[in-house]
């Protein structure tokens, strides 16, 4: 499931539950506040870690950027209103106990005239000191955005916003030298559509042939924005996707092209009534749909992917030291939320070398969906019997978890229905599951019916589980075990042993007592 393949200098990439807890835990806070051309955004984080959960996030649309091209000047509503939202982003960060808060700037105080004093307006007001991000800034971090939020990415990454378009590459775990900065944002395509659908697509056209450096290509074509993540979901919501979830929504390039170009020429009336458009969006979506269309014909990908992370995401990663930031997002995320629900914290990690047995050659990309999933495995254990298998699976499917596709979140949430004992022709697995291949299906049975195992034959005590061992031969599931683990008569293993036999095409299973050599 890699989108690269590795060599002999890679870095270490931590893919175990031991690694990385010293340091992380206890941690404050730490908020990321963005002055965009468009918009004025702070996103408050439960820690600056690699897998950051969002705890806060409020927005103001103070647009800075309108009438910019003009006057060169920020008008002074605008500038009102950014200096007021940095004072009440301040009072809330104070009161929710955030230990940093870092301000970054884009196109809007960059261009402008009056940006400095601006800048400085917010310092008196807020004793917040704004960090005025150059086009080549802007475009390092959206691309460390992606790099964060996905396993391995090579493409390029767009990041559209109120006031520019930001064109980079993201090359597995670093930027690549390629980028460019383009005035192509919200509100300068909102511009040229005043003149006309035919006279706006000319225009966006000229300033791509113009500007585009020679050999800015790749197969792959990330799209970063609230602009675009407002297109994936009208997609999703259009076409009644089985996972709506924005972060790593796939298009092929014809369809998202053919999507777009519906949605550029419409009136805003129109816009509105389609499922799934926010009423903020509707005024900007047929800029950001026509500026698609017209990038993605010039760059001629072979599939887009959509992503939830950008600027805000790729500093706060920027930030880490060297060695966090190859912790496995999925796993860390994992590791978070499903460590902390447990019963035994422990427990999850001795999950993963027993169930490593299991699948002697499998790859990294299909290691780390392993243990995420034993990470997860006990968050559930609170709901009652009859739901846990169900729940676990909706609330696995649509988990904002980064560094994860749309089918790797299926079979993350497939396994943990069978971990919970749900039947594998339940009707709610429908029509998710059809993103899966029979082998993945296989796969993630196989690893849920194992944790099911593993959790009634040891209690959820590690001392236990080390006691055994599992082994898939051709057409037979081998149980071995210690005389301390004491449970070669148990009726309850039995069964689970029988449901893991079936889930891996096994007509037989056993339990062999083992002396532990």
């Amino acid at each position: 499931m890699s989108s690269f393949s590795g060599h002999a200098n890679d870095p270490v990439r931590p893919l175990d539950l031991d690694l990385g807890l010293q340091g992380t835990e206890g941690r404050k806070p730490y908020a990321i506040v963005d002055i965009g051309s468009n918009s004025v955004r702070m996103v408050v984080y439960d820690q600056m870690g690699r897998a950051p959960l969002p705890r806060y996030v409020e927005k103001s649309l103070c647009r800075l950027g309108e009438g910019l091209a003009e006057t060169e000047a920020i008008a002074a509503e605008g500038f009102k209103r950014t200096v007021e939202a940095l004072r009440r982003f301040r009072a809330i960060a104070d009161a929710m106990g955030v230990s940093r808060i870092d301000v970054t700037a884009t196109e809007a105080i960059r261009r402008a005239t009056n940006g400095p004093q601006l800048a400085a307006a917010i310092h008196e007001a807020s004793g917040l000191k704004v960090r005025v991000l150059h086009g080549a800034e802007e475009a390092h971090f959206g691309a460390y955005g992606v790099i964060s939020g996905f396993y391995r990415p090579v493409g390029l990454v767009g990041d559209m916003g109120g006031g520019s378009l930001e064109i980079s590459e993201a090359l597995d775990d670093r930027p690549g030298e390629k980028w460019t900065s383009l005035p192509l944002g919200a509100l300068p395509v909102e511009a040229l559509l005043k003149a006309g659908h035919a006279n706006a697509k000319r225009e966006i056209d000229a300033v791509l042939a113009e500007h585009w450096p020679a050999g800015l290509t790749q197969p792959l074509f990330y799209a970063v924005g609230g602009g675009w993540r407002a297109l994936a979901k009208m997609h999703m919501a259009a076409n009644n996707s089985p996972v709506q979830v924005v972060h790593g929504y796939e298009l092929g390039v014809k369809e998202a092209r053919d999507f777009a170009k519906s949605l550029a020429k419409l009136s805003p009336e129109k816009i509105a009534a389609l499922p799934g458009i926010a009423e903020r969006r509707v005024r900007t979506t047929p800029g950001a749909a026509l500026l698609l269309d017209r990038l993605l014909k010039r760059l001629a990908p072979e599939r887009v992917v959509f992503s939830a992370l950008g600027l805000r995401e790729g500093w706060l990663y920027g930030q880490l030291p060297s060695e966090e930031r190859y912790r496995d997002p999925l796993i860390e995320g994992a590791r978070l939320i499903g460590l902390p629900l447990a019963r035994v914290h422990t427990f999850p990690q001795a999950l993963v070398p027993w169930t490593a047995a299991l699948f002697p050659d499998e790859q990294a990309s299909d290691t780390r969906l392993r243990v995420a999933v034993c990470a997860l495995s006990d968050m559930s254990w609170r709901d009652h019997s009859d739901l846990r298998a169900e729940e676990s699976y909706r609330r696995v499917l649509q988990f904002p978890f980064i560094g994860v596709s749309h089918a790797e979140r299926v079979f993350l949430a497939l396994a943990l229905h069978a971990r919970y004992a749900g039947k594998p022709d339940a009707p709610w697995l429908s029509p998710a599951i059809s993103m899966l291949s029979p082998a993945a299906c296989k796969k993630a049975q196989i690893l849920g019916r194992a944790i099911l195992l593993g959790y009634r034959m040891a209690g959820g005590v590690p001392e236990v589980l080390r006691e055994s061992r599992l082994r898939l031969e051709p057409d037979c599931v081998i149980l071995e075990v210690t005389q301390a683990a004491r449970v070669p008569d148990s009726e309850v293993v039995a069964d689970r042993l029988k449901l893991l036999a079936k889930a891996a095409g096994a007509r037989r299973y056993e339990v062999r007592e083992t002396d532990g050599t």
